[in-house]
């Protein structure tokens, strides 16, 4: 199951990471998101500690939402030693999902 984060933790989360850090940024009523998760629990779980997978609901967070001008939904961003190394914006299939995150690990 892959994390909620939200703007009180983001930060201390995203910065404290040893591994590469993925934040699928959605909302409960954006389509392309529900199409997305299940992609992105299946990736968590075969990349396994070599990577840490958090979401972040933008409704419910919007001062990080804001922070990386977050306008389209799902937006997945790839965060190494605290910064943004790759994003990707809507919906990806399985493949082209674990090809961006391997190229970070």
């Amino acid at each position: 199951m892959i994390e909620e984060i939200k703007d009180e933790n983001f930060s201390t989360s995203i910065n404290q990471a040893s591994t590469p850090v993925v934040v699928d940024f959605w909302a409960s009523w954006c389509g392309p998101c529900k199409m997305l998760s299940p992609i992105m629990d299946e990736v968590s779980g075969e990349l396994g500690e070599k990577v840490k997978f958090f979401k972040l609901n933008v409704d419910e967070n919007p001062n990080i939402a804001s922070e990386f001008k977050i306008s389209s939904i799902p937006t997945v961003i790839v965060f190494k030693d605290g910064n943004v190394v790759d994003k990707f914006v809507g919906f990806k299939p399985k493949q082209a999902v674990k090809e961006v995150l391997e190229k970070h690990i």
